[in-house]
């Protein structure tokens, strides 16, 4: 999920961004034209066919299988509760624990400022006991030598 000459932060921060532009058309719209319209709009640079709009497009062609995943970790919730950025974050997090072999512990961390920045006031709670979950479920856990 490297993009050679942006910090890893400034690339999750645009992943999400991007995937909220895409939640928000109802994922009928092209990553992309969402691209090209970010580019447009707020003057930046997205390589559209680049790592981050290969890694926006898989976690959107996931999005279903990282629900599966999901679901069960919730203690007491369902998913129509949780909010749409929660969610996002989630949905990248997860993704990348599966498709990286970026830590869990940079994973959840990144998940958490994300959600601190974008998320409902406590939601970075929630995300970090999901994300330990889903850590401990597919055998991530580090250990501390």
């Amino acid at each position: 999920m490297i993009n050679g000459e942006r910090p890893r932060r400034e690339v999750r921060s645009l992943i999400f961004h991007l995937l909220y532009a895409a939640d928000a058309f109802g994922y009928d719209v092209s990553v992309k034209t969402l691209i090209h319209q970010f580019n447009d709009g707020f003057e930046i640079d997205i390589e559209p066919d680049g790592e981050i709009a290969a890694t926006v497009t898989a976690i959107i062609a996931k999005r279903k299988e990282l629900d599966e995943f999901l679901v069960p970790l919730f203690a007491n919730w369902r998913l129509e509760r949780i909010g749409c950025c929660t969610h996002l974050i989630l949905h990248m997090a997860l993704w990348e624990l599966f498709e990286t072999q970026t830590p869990p512990t940079i994973v959840i961390n990144e998940a958490i400022e994300l959600a601190k920045a974008f998320s409902e006031k406590d939601a970075y709670k929630f995300i970090n006991g999901v994300l330990d979950q889903a850590v401990k479920k597919l055998g991530k856990e580090e250990s501390n030598k």
